[in-house]
């Protein structure tokens, strides 16, 4: 009876883990009304969607957990392990459409490296090359990798998958070196449990690059505090990587700050080496950043305007709700974890835990309330919720119970997010891409048609379909007119001030005999004005591509001529 009680009391967890995990799923989906997620909200990826099914690969997912818990794992692997499997992971969402038009923007700015060269794109950033609200470190290294490798999306793919694999094994080396391995380890599998987050690893945006940006900086500064040498150095240009990754990290960046006055109270023993550690740092960083803000004054100046007037106020009528965020597309596990770790961390006066909370209190306090702008904090929410489960003192309890978040993620993100976004209106782009790839021909016009209510201009897709395609397109683009007072609150507003690319058209080039057109318009059947009619005569349609959830207000449809 004494042998047996131990595991019966640990057999009586895992089964009520396992019922929880069931029935949290459950009422998800009974509410799921209440996901106001932009992209993937639950209320759309279930409709039409095999239900039966979903439940039955979550029991399948259980079970899984179960045998997955009982592997012990060498500590020495842990980190190759998470790195491997994430990859792995991520490579099944290749086929993913590019279903948010800012990857036009990042696109267009990375192909004027792999058509101009570098030094084309240093000077001209802001100028000739059309920047936005962006900086330009992420889209510099996309276009580094066109230069170098050849202009494919799946290079670009292997590069972000990369990237969000190092996020994932910097998380796990954060937590080892702020506490132990099991609670790196923990954190790093707990990434995993958020099934939003593969919605944007094969995606040509900054996100997933400015997530790892920030976590590189993170690991590097608390390398630089404890060992000096030249990791100061790496600290510094991590920042400074990190400050022109994404304007809404700047804010994020802080937590070094933090990390620095944790190390000085907890530490006083080593003050003086720590203050001159942090100065090294403070100083290359400064003069990295600087020396840059300096070069671009006039543009940086004028995209913090733009930000302070237009993308701070829309922000807040685009935004989504915490209850989304926190429960609907991240594990509720990982959210009650970390809830939790809060008390585990007060009844410890854990000074250390203040660097992982530090970003989840900018979210709430700032009320930063669109997923994709909280995603690169997400590996501090990962790193609270293993400090949280530390509480569990059986260790495969604990790895149950991660294990059910982490499948279950998955089993949602493969079965029902990758299939739903595969109907989204952007796979007509993918597919006419791989179209005019198979055709044999050299070159196709593009003639772009915008709805008459205005929600986009249909001459960003251009870039979207130059993505998937080999093929020269030419593209001479039209101006549309439409009033400031029309889009000037409109989330897509800088589709209308889209700024036509010169690889696009070139007037020697332009010909009335491309042996393809191709006609994009941004809805079902839309009447094509008699200038796009006379540029059809003489042409057969050859194929129409026209999927479409039927949810969203932008469709794009794409029909090829020949």
């Amino acid at each position: 009876m004494t042998d047996s009680s131990p595991a019966l009391k640990k057999n009586d967890y895992l089964i009520i883990i396992a019922l929880l995990n069931f029935f949290v799923l459950l009422t998800l989906y009974q509410f799921r009304a209440l996901d106001d997620n932009r992209l993937v909200s639950w209320n759309w990826i279930f409709e039409g969607a095999d239900v039966p099914m979903f439940f039955f690969l979550i029991v399948i997912g259980i079970m899984a957990a179960f045998f997955l818990s009982r592997i012990t794992f060498v500590e020495r692997g842990h980190g190759l392990f998470l790195f491997l499997s994430s990859f792995l992971i991520s490579i099944l969402f290749f086929g993913e459409p590019e279903v948010i038009v800012d990857a036009s923007r990042y696109f267009t700015q990375a192909k004027h490296i792999e058509v101009y060269g570098l030094r084309y794109f240093i000077d001209e950033w802001g100028r000739g090359i059309k920047a936005w609200t962006d900086l330009p470190v992420v889209p510099m290294f996309y276009g580094l990798i066109f230069k170098l490798f050849g202009e494919s999306r799946l290079y670009m793919q292997i590069f972000t998958s990369l990237l969000f694999s190092s996020t994932i094994l910097l998380t796990y080396k954060i937590g080892k070196a702020l506490w132990d391995k099991e609670t790196g380890f923990i954190a790093g599998a707990l990434l995993l449990g958020i099934p939003y987050i593969y919605t944007q690893v094969p995606l040509m945006l900054v996100d997933i690059p400015a997530m790892f940006f920030l976590s590189l900086s993170v690991f590097t500064f608390i390398r630089a505090l404890e060992r000096g040498g030249i990791w100061p150095v790496l600290a510094s240009i991590s920042f400074f990587l990190s400050f022109y990754s994404k304007y809404s990290i700047w804010l994020m960046l802080s937590i070094n700050g933090v990390i620095f006055l944790v190390f000085l109270l907890q530490r006083p023993e080593k003050r003086n080496p720590i203050l001159k550690k942090g100065a090294a740092f403070a100083v290359i960083a400064g003069i990295l950043i600087v020396t840059v803000f300096l070069y671009k004054y006039a543009l940086f100046s004028g995209q913090i305007r733009l930000l302070q007037e237009y993308q701070g106020p829309g922000l807040r009528r685009w935004g989504e709700s915490y209850l989304s965020t926190f429960l609907f597309q991240i594990h509720p596990v990982i959210s009650i974890a970390a809830l939790y770790s809060l008390i585990a961390a007060l009844r410890r006066k854990d000074l250390k835990y203040l660097i992982v909370l530090w970003l989840v209190v900018i979210i709430f306090v700032l009320q930063i309330n669109r997923i994709r702008y909280t995603l690169p904090a997400f590996p501090m929410l990962a790193l609270m919720a293993s400090y949280g489960l530390r509480e569990i003192r059986e260790k495969e309890v604990r790895r149950f119970l991660v294990s059910c978040a982490v499948l279950s993620s998955l089993i949602l993100s493969i079965f029902f997010y990758l299939p739903f976004l595969s109907r989204m209106s952007a796979v007509n782009l993918k597919d006419a891409g791989l179209f005019l790839d198979s055709s044999g021909i050299e070159e196709a016009e593009v003639i772009t048609i915008t709805s008459e209510d205005n929600v986009i201009n249909s001459a960003v897709s251009v870039p979207l379909l130059d993505i998937f395609t080999h093929k020269k397109l030419v593209f001479k683009y039209v101006p549309e007119d439409i009033s400031v007072d029309a889009i000037k609150e409109s989330s897509l507003r800088f589709t209308w001030e889209y700024s036509n690319p010169g690889y696009y058209y070139n007037e020697s080039e332009y010909t009335n005999v491309a042996p393809m057109l191709v006609i994009i318009s941004s809805e079902s059947g839309q009447v094509m004005p008699d200038y796009i009619l006379s540029r059809t005569e003489g042409r057969s349609l050859i194929r129409t591509f026209e999927r479409s959830t039927g949810i969203f207000s932008y469709n794009t449809e794409v029909k090829v001529y020949q």
